[in-house]
């Protein structure tokens, strides 16, 4: 049997998904990291961006984050985030009128957050 981590995402107003997967990848603000079973245990922040979580069973899941915190110990991933979707719960066209929106109204943090958005329903 492959090593594994047990993998919470957790959103302020709910648990995203949960599982066991062999890596995820975030960006924190020290840069993108890439958590393995094993790894040193760490406590750091999210930065708004994509999470790639690969599966025990071989699938990938990805989430838009933005912002919350990162901690890995014994084997067991916690994310929480302030805001997190699964790919599969975005809408491609209503986060490109997100982000236009937000381009001519110059607001920079819903920009970011749809820009975030787009990029996760990319990488699915």
């Amino acid at each position: 049997m492959a090593a594994e981590l047990h993998v919470e995402l957790v959103a302020a107003d709910r648990s995203v998904w949960s599982g066991e997967a062999t890596l995820v990848i975030a960006r924190t603000t020290s840069g993108d990291i890439g958590v393995m079973p094993g790894h040193q245990p760490l406590l750091g922040v999210l930065e708004s961006g994509p999470v790639t979580i690969r599966t025990s069973e071989g699938g990938t899941i990805v989430a838009a984050v933005h912002g919350g915190f990162i901690s890995f110990a014994d084997d067991k991933l916690s994310l929480l985030a302030e805001i997190a979707e699964l790919a599969d719960e975005i809408d491609a066209q209503r986060a490109e009128r997100a982000l236009e929106r937000a381009k001519g109204e110059e607001d920079a943090a819903a920009e970011r957050r749809a820009e975030v958005r787009l990029r996760a329903v990319a990488v699915r």
